[in-house]
């Protein structure tokens, strides 16, 4: 594993630049970042009105639509009524993914134009996911949230609809915050006792919904909901738009999974099995138990290296969302100010600095140095030249990879 400074840290892992997060945000509702995750973090909903004051789109509706043109961007299509929806030939021939079923009609991008309904026509609605990786502005946003870690924020989604258009009563099994940017809806939401869904239809839409609340947002408000609580958005103008901010929810299952193939990769032991008391036998299909000790033991030593997990979790927790690659960078490498790309991950723990699933081990000042970049995701011109040439030769790696820039300023 390449190594920062060969010197270990002698402190555990503290942000260089901590946000006081004991401060009231209008975000919150005047909740302290702090309170709010007490309070409310997968725990009970929160109504914000103009959590972001005068909030504008920060797309059109036209540059929305070109985003689900897009080969790298993922994006649905979500339209009701059957009898007013495009034919299956029609969105076949706009090489859009297409599944039916009572009611609705789900299709999967990239789109071609032709896909899309007239935009007057009431009850359908556009996703576009992950447009904080296409799109400075709304990354910006997304870093708003940035009190809960980054290791759980995921991506910020935004819906357009027309006037009607939703997505059917549904749960999810994350947090969202849902923050109004134009038009109004209305949300019924409930805690769910009955989480059975709907047969033959292309959607997760529940068959028994309980609500419980209901809201109305405008511009700027936003609710927060925490997992498994039930909603269901209908908007009620034309070009109603909804920016989702979702967080990732590793299944317990999946990551040791994605942990073990990466701890395997690096796990060194060529001891080979060795059985010279094994008697001749009579059932050969039956699978020696020393064999399963000797596999028993094979996985004990591999988990029992703590330092191949944490790097196996921070290189998996950082790689890159699929279909996402960096741009060639503009100029040369000259030390400067630097900010990281917005499609960057860079996390660190006690020891180690992660990028793009990627580990360094990492002491000393250029630790601090490689912590300050991760959480304020840019450093001054000032902050990079005290790095180490080690550093500086990472950081000009980085750049080459296109995974940070050099501001002009």
């Amino acid at each position: 594993m390449p190594e920062l400074n060969p010197t270990p840290p002698t402190t555990s892992a503290q942000p260089a630049q901590v946000a006081d997060v004991s401060l009231p945000l209008t975000l919150l509702g005047g909740l302290s970042p702090a309170q709010f995750m007490r309070r409310h973090w997968q725990k009970k909903p929160l109504l914000v009105r103009q959590a972001v004051p005068g909030f504008q789109p920060l797309l059109s509706r036209s540059e929305l639509f070109d985003l689900a043109l897009q080969e790298d961007v993922e994006s649905r299509l979500i339209i009701q009524q059957q009898g007013q929806v495009p034919s299956a030939t029609r969105a076949r021939r706009a090489k859009a993914s297409v599944a039916s079923g009572p009611g609705w009609t789900l299709g999967h991008g990239p789109f071609q134009k032709s896909a899309f309904p007239p935009v007057g026509q009431p009850g359908w609605t556009l996703l576009v996911q992950g447009v904080d990786l296409h799109v400075d502005s709304v990354h910006e946003l997304m870093n708003r949230f940035r009190f809960v870690p980054d290791a759980r924020l995921d991506d910020l989604m935004i819906s357009w609809a027309s006037e009607g258009g939703g997505v059917g009563p549904h749960f999810d099994s994350y947090d969202v915050f849902l923050l109004q940017a134009a038009g109004r809806r209305r949300w019924r939401i409930g805690r769910q006792t009955d989480f059975s869904l709907q047969e033959g239809v292309p959607l997760k839409i529940l068959t028994q919904f309980v609500p419980e609340e209901e809201h109305v947002l405008e511009p700027g408000d936003m609710l927060y909901l925490p997992p498994r609580w039930a909603h269901d958005g209908i908007a009620m103008d034309q070009g109603c738009m909804t920016y989702s901010i979702g967080f990732r929810v590793p299944q317990r299952a999946s990551l040791a999974g994605e942990l073990l193939l990466r701890m395997t990769d690096a796990f060194e032991d060529n001891t080979l099995y060795r059985d010279a008391r094994q008697p001749a036998t009579a059932t050969p299909a039956a699978i020696p138990e020393g064999l399963g000790a000797f596999a028993q033991e094979a996985l004990q030593r591999l988990l029992a290296d703590r330092e191949s997990l944490a790097c196996a979790l921070g290189e998996v927790m950082t790689d890159p969302k699929p279909k996402v690659w960096f741009d060639e960078p503009q100029g040369d490498w000259q030390p400067g100010a630097l900010r990281l790309d917005r499609r960057t991950r860079m996390m660190y723990d006690d020891k180690h600095i992660f990028i793009n699933g990627d580990s360094f081990r990492a002491g000393g000042a250029d630790a601090r140095l490689m912590r300050q970049l991760a959480d304020a995701r840019c450093l001054t011109a000032k902050a990079v030249g005290k790095a180490s040439a080690a550093a500086q030769d990472l950081l000009a790696d980085w750049h080459s990879a296109g995974w940070l820039h050099v501001d002009a300023t």
